[in-house]
């Protein structure tokens, strides 16, 4: 009987984690390993272009890929684990609660917004962190035409100025002109706790950020937080009020409680703090990658993002590693010490830094071509040839 690795989730962690385990096995020529990935759908939703307009088809379909390297797919939502019987209770495509046995799982489920329970999000904010919500705040956007033109209509608000929400902020400006018409008087705000716009981040790239914005007419609330959402507007903690008829969260994530049954240390995002080979210590049989690993990704101290650089390497790592342990062959310890940033500026361009450091390489048309390269082509699937699969799942290969 073959020995069956199990790897929960189908994002890009989970996708490299199965590529990468039968990669592992390919090279041993070995065909006594199944890889199994159960998910919801066999797709990759390429989750770090929900901003953008089309939503619905940022999807890519992973079935090819599966069939082309013998992975097995199993559809199903997981509702719990058992981690001293090596089982996973799951409802299948019939909405049936069924178990399947595992010799090793891969734990890749992702992560979800953090809502710190402000008042009202749930009830009358929008969100982009998953397909169905980011489809909803793109119907929402679509509809306002159809809504009276006042200043609430015409204003959209942006919980959070990270990533996520500085790379939604600039993209509303010209997306909202298209919709409502070019001589709309339009306004978009980013409300941040932090006192600098694009605090996190270095003073070279925070410079490009406050230059876009500012032409882009893209304005801040620093120093302040969200205390309430409702139907027509949001409460500020220090007070203030801004009317808009579209509010979205941005503000945070947290791993996936899908390993909630386990007990291991976690970080404060809820992340397993793994071994280098990205195992949960005290459960030799699960591993963790992506959004639910807290990993070292170097000496220097720097630990992997929750973002789709780190968990595709990380994917490959896992996959590699866990074939390993059932194959007899020396695992490899996570590292990816190259780190870059390019963050989408809407109309303005993009900026693409390179280093820890942050330092500024590109901007502007320049930095957009490569952003658009990244986003349309690097983080996609292979295609599916075994060759071509297999080559690109090598953790040792460079990426970026």
């Amino acid at each position: 009987m073959k020995q069956r690795i199990l790897i929960i989730g189908s994002g890009f962690a989970g996708m490299w984690a199965a590529v990468g385990a039968a990669r592992l096995a390919h090279l041993q020529g070995s065909n006594e390993l199944e890889v199994a990935v159960l998910s919801p759908q066999p797709e990759l939703r390429v989750r770090p272009r929900f901003y953008e307009a089309n939503v619905a088809s940022l999807t890519a379909d992973l079935l090819p890929l599966f069939d082309a390297l013998d992975i097995r797919f199993i559809a199903g939502k997981v509702e719990r684990l058992e981690g001293e019987s090596n089982l996973v209770w799951y409802n299948n495509a019939q909405a049936e609660m069924t178990s399947i046995a595992y010799d090793r799982l891969v734990l890749a489920g992702g992560s979800q917004l953090e809502s710190f329970g402000v008042r009202g999000l749930a009830e009358y904010a929008f969100d982009i962190d998953q397909l169905e919500t980011a489809q909803r705040l793109e119907d929402h956007l679509n509809a306002l035409s159809t809504q009276p033109d006042n200043p609430a209509r015409n204003t959209v608000v942006v919980c959070g100025g990270g990533f996520t929400g500085i790379e939604l902020a600039t993209e509303l400006p010209s997306r909202l002109k298209a919709l409502l018409g070019e001589n709309t008087k339009t306004k978009v705000v980013v409300v941040e706790r932090g006192g600098t716009v694009g605090g996190q981040y270095s003073e070279a790239l925070r410079t490009v950020i406050r230059n876009a914005c500012e032409e882009l007419d893209v304005e801040w609330r620093l120093n302040t937080g969200v205390e309430a959402v409702d139907a027509t507007g949001v409460t500020l903690l220090d007070g203030s009020r801004i009317e808009a008829a579209t509010v979205v969260w941005t503000a945070g994530v947290k791993a996936s409680s899908l390993g909630e049954s386990i007990v291991a240390e976690r970080d404060a995002q809820g992340r397993f703090i793994v071994t280098p080979e990205l195992q949960i210590p005290g459960h030799p049989a699960i591993y963790a990658t992506g959004d639910m690993a807290h990993a070292k990704t170097d000496d220097l101290g720097n630990t992997a993002l929750m973002t789709c650089q780190h968990a595709i390497q990380l994917g490959k790592f896992a996959g590699h590693n866990v074939a390993a342990s059932l194959l007899g062959v020396t695992a490899l310890p996570y590292r990816q010490v190259n780190y870059v940033t390019c963050l989408d500026l809407g109309a303005w361009g993009a900026v693409y830094t390179e280093g820890w450091d942050q330092q500024v390489k590109l901007v502007r048309e320049e930095a957009k071509k490569l952003k658009i390269a990244i986003t349309n082509e690097l983080i996609y699937p292979p295609k599916p040839n075994r060759e071509e699969a297999f080559a690109a799942a090598d953790p040792l290969a460079k990426f970026v």
